[in-house]
């Protein structure tokens, strides 16, 4: 990315809008703080470059100027002793210095201009940079303070969670706990009924057998009941 580019992007930046996408915003501001600085170092060195530019033109147009004025004067000298082919030739090398000391300042306007929106960028960076120095501090804590009660609701929740599953569980426990009381007295009463039925079954083994004794004494068949 080009300088001037980088510059203007971070002149236009929206400092809340970067931190709303950040996932750490101590990081983020820390490099946004970084980034300006930086720029502005290479602002400033470009903005030195062009003011030794600046002045190398400035001292070459006024070399221009003087050797003009030079070949003026030579010009009027060759005229004042008839020597007018002198003065066209001085005439000629007056007119390529001010032709020249034209595109010198053609260069120079240039430059001032660069020079104007250096300064405009220098002085907006700063601006930018001392409202995120200012703002890392509260940035920083409002970062913290929201994390902070993030996770308390996120704690609270679990421990809502938590405590509603544990008591669905002890009511399914004091549930199954009941229903083993109810089935305990329905095995008492299924052995009891069992022994009943045993006991009638017995009756009539001994009733046969006390039949068929008697008929085997008398001598008969025994006789059913």
């Amino acid at each position: 990315m080009g300088m001037f580019s980088r510059i203007s992007d971070i002149i236009n930046s929206n400092l809340n809008a970067m931190l709303d996408k950040a996932e750490d915003p101590h990081k983020v501001v820390r490099l946004i703080i970084q980034e300006m600085e930086d720029t502005l170092v290479e602002v400033r060195s470009a903005a030195a470059r062009a003011i030794a530019d600046r002045k190398e033109l400035e001292r070459r147009a006024d070399g221009a100027r003087r050797e003009a004025a030079e070949w003026q004067r030579r010009a009027e000298l060759a005229v004042s002793k008839g020597r007018d082919d002198l003065a066209v030739a001085a005439l000629a090398e007056k007119q390529r210095m001010q032709d020249e000391l034209a595109a010198l300042e053609k260069q120079h306007q240039e430059l001032e201009s660069g020079l104007a929106k250096l300064n405009d960028d220098i002085a907006a960076l700063q601006g930018k940079l001392a409202d995120a120095r200012n703002r890392q501090q509260s940035l920083a804590r409002r970062h913290d303070t929201a994390a902070q009660r993030l996770e308390v609701r996120r704690r609270v929740h679990d421990e809502r969670v938590t405590g509603a599953l544990g008591r669905m569980d002890y009511y399914e426990r004091r549930l199954e706990q009941l229903e083993g009381k109810v089935e305990s007295y329905d095995l008492g009463q299924a052995q009891d009924l069992h022994r009943e039925f045993a006991d009638l079954e017995a009756d009539d083994r001994v009733k046969e057998e006390l039949a068929a004794l008697k008929a085997r004494m008398a001598g008969k068949p025994a006789a059913a009941e």
